[in-house]
């Protein structure tokens, strides 16, 4: 067998000042000096016998042989982190889990979904785990699922990356409503007519977001047109702007079946078909999956078929009699 020249040490430096852009920003990341870093850098460009990146000024930016692989080296490392969590598993220990999700599942779903599966562990007698959680828009937790940066994700929007493998997971349903005080809520809950919705101000997510891709997606066809206004970062701040009489809105159960329920918003019936979605599992088909992965893969299949154990919907309000 030929001696390795490079090691997994030297990959992880370069992927570290690849995504800081010079040895002194990647230095604290992988615990070393800024000349330490500097010489890992040397070295493995040495021992490939090929510069990896291109010196402008202070900052150090990937060449054509660094951007070829960087994407090898992240997977290499991601290799070499699964043999470290396959050994916890092995031990009777499910390990860390990365595990990323968009902001709606993130923020309204995922936290019962993680103390549901905490509760399965420790039943049967594996309760020692760590999680880390990224929560971000779709596109976002999609390219880190790509870079080895998380296990697996669950997301709202559609993913176009090709190393992805994408499942449906839970029916998400989506529903129109309005501020209690905005002139558009009609007397007595009657229908509000297209055109109504046409001309009323709509506060959507930004752009690259899931929600507002599937909005703009299920009702273009209906309204034609939307008349937007304030764009904002997270949903719970458009179902807030929207009590506050900014606008109208069409989001997720999930989100606003708290301020449904308390009166703030009020859920407008429309004569357009029923809206939904489909929330997403997404995991990188390059990525071996250690038994802890494997096991919450699992318990998330389960729960999507299994109404037992998932949280009780916020109630849809009943129609006039």
């Amino acid at each position: 067998m030929d001696t390795l020249r490079l090691t997994l040490r030297q990959l992880q430096i370069f992927a570290a000042v690849a995504a800081a852009g010079s040895t002194s920003a990647a230095a604290s990341a992988v615990s070393l000096s800024q000349s330490a870093t500097s010489a890992a850098v040397n070295d493995l460009e040495r021992a490939l016998d090929m510069a990896l990146f291109d010196r402008v000024g202070k900052r150090l930016v990937l060449n054509d042989n660094g951007r070829e692989l960087l994407p090898q080296a992240r997977e290499l490392l991601d290799r070499a982190a699964a043999i470290e969590r396959w050994a916890q598993d092995g031990q009777g220990h499910v390990g860390l889990l990365r595990i990323g999700a968009s902001t709606t599942i993130g923020n309204y779903v995922l936290p019962a979904l993680l103390a549901g599966f905490q509760r399965d562990l420790e039943a049967s007698g594996q309760p020692r785990w760590t999680a880390h959680v990224a929560i971000a828009n779709t596109l976002a937790i999609a390219n880190q699922v790509v870079n080895f940066e998380l296990d697996l994700a669950l997301v709202e929007g559609p993913c176009e990356q090709p190393e992805l493998t994408v499942e449906p997971w839970l029916d998400d349903e989506l529903v129109i409503v309005a501020g209690a005080g905005d002139p558009i809520v009609p007397p007595e809950r009657e229908i509000v007519g297209t055109g109504q919705l046409r001309n009323a101000t709509w506060l959507l997510r930004e752009e690259g977001s899931g929600t507002r891709e599937t909005i703009r997606e299920a009702l273009t066809p209906h309204l034609h047109h939307m008349k937007s206004g304030i764009e904002f970062g997270n949903s719970e701040a458009i179902k807030r702007a929207v009590a506050g009489g900014l606008g109208i809105t069409c989001l997720s159960r999930w989100v606003v079946g708290d301020l449904i329920e308390s009166g703030e918003l009020i859920e407008l019936r429309t004569d357009l078909p029923r809206l939904a979605r489909s929330f997403y599992l997404i995991a990188d088909a390059r990525k071996r999956a250690t038994p802890g992965v494997r096991r919450l893969l699992d318990y998330l299949r389960g729960y999507a078929r299994d109404p037992v154990r998932r949280p009780p919907m916020p109630r849809q309000p009943a129609p006039p009699k």
